[in-house]
């Protein structure tokens, strides 16, 4: 399928680049990736995503989060989630920085849960308009993202300023597949214009952020601070909203595709505050599929950072029922 790329000024990186000694020295462990094979990749993830754990670093976090999110599970399933959680961060790295094609041939054989939601997805984008896609740090977004443009959708990606070799490896990936980079400055006008233009934008919705620029929402039974910029660009394009999520299937770089939506913001009238309930509802979205697949969350983060005011947590929405 013919790849659609995102508009010119999008393709380019914001940050801090290694300094010429370390990217030269990076580059031979890039080079040296790329000559891995997936097989040797795997292993080396699994080793020091278990080394991670071993070593206890933000066990802690992981360990509590998992008991506030996940208090029916017992402390022996809590850890051996935490620990598949280690090993899915190490396999994002490891799989995301290699150099040439990092799907394997197959990667479009792998299926997709969703299909009506996925139809709908395609069918606006073929149509020429933009639609808005949230996802989580789950399965490997990164290469859900390489995915989504191989099936297409031009795709412009909301991101950070970042320093480092890595962090600019990363980015340089993501622009050498095709997706654009739109950063914090300005993104609001951003997202709005790319969906103008027919271009997708895709963001990570599992964020903490601050609570003067979040709202709070309802994510594994506590309050969350979210970013309401999916809601208030919905709001202004009127573009649908969908939760698209990569699912490990299989050995090595294989996803499929698990797809919702499109998930609608409330009606006028049906509630006080329609960001935030668009919010929930999206971020509800997100806990269904990590509930399924706990072990390919990060749980690393600190996901209820921040907390609301007491007088905001008595207006917030209440949390949504699971799909059966």
């Amino acid at each position: 399928m013919k790849q659609k790329r995102s508009s010119a000024h999008l393709m380019r990186i914001v940050g801090t680049p290694p300094g010429p000694v370390m990217a030269f020295l990076t580059r031979f462990v890039w080079d040296f990736l790329t000559w891995l094979s997936p097989k040797s990749r795997d292993a080396i993830a699994r080793f020091v995503g278990n080394l991670a754990y071993t070593l206890g670093i933000r066990r802690r976090v992981a360990l509590d989060n998992l008991a506030m999110a996940m208090p029916e599970k017992s402390e022996a399933e809590r850890r051996e989630i935490a620990r598949g959680a280690y090993i899915n961060m190490a396999r994002v790295v490891l799989e995301s920085v290699p150099g040439g094609d990092r799907l394997p041939a197959d990667w479009a054989e792998q299926g997709i849960v969703g299909e009506e939601a996925w139809r709908a997805l395609k069918a606006r984008v073929d149509s020429g308009k933009g639609a808005l896609m949230v996802t989580a740090h789950f399965g490997n977004w990164e290469l859900l993202g390489d995915m989504l443009i191989r099936h297409g959708i031009p795709l412009d990606a909301l991101v950070r300023p970042l320093k480092g070799a890595l962090n600019t490896r990363i980015a340089q990936t993501r622009l050498d597949c095709g997706a654009g980079l739109i950063y914090p400055r300005g993104a609001i006008q951003e997202i709005i214009d790319a969906v103008g233009r027919g271009e997708s934008p895709y963001m990570l919705l599992d964020q903490a952020l601050p609570a003067k620029a979040a709202v709070f929402v309802p994510f594994f039974g506590k309050l969350a601070s979210t970013t309401p910029a999916m809601a208030v660009a919905a709001k202004r394009t009127g573009a649908p909203v969908f939760v698209v999520m990569s699912v490990r299937s299989g050995f090595g770089a294989r996803f499929r595709m698990e797809v919702e939506g499109p998930i609608l913001p409330p009606a006028p009238g049906e509630c006080e505050d329609p960001i935030t309930e668009h919010t929930a509802r999206v971020t509800a979205a997100l806990e269904r599929c990590i509930r399924k697949y706990p072990e390919q969350w990060m749980w690393l983060h600190r996901r209820w950072k921040y907390q609301p005011e007491p007088a905001a947590t008595a207006t917030a929405p209440a949390a949504l029922p699971e799909k059966s």
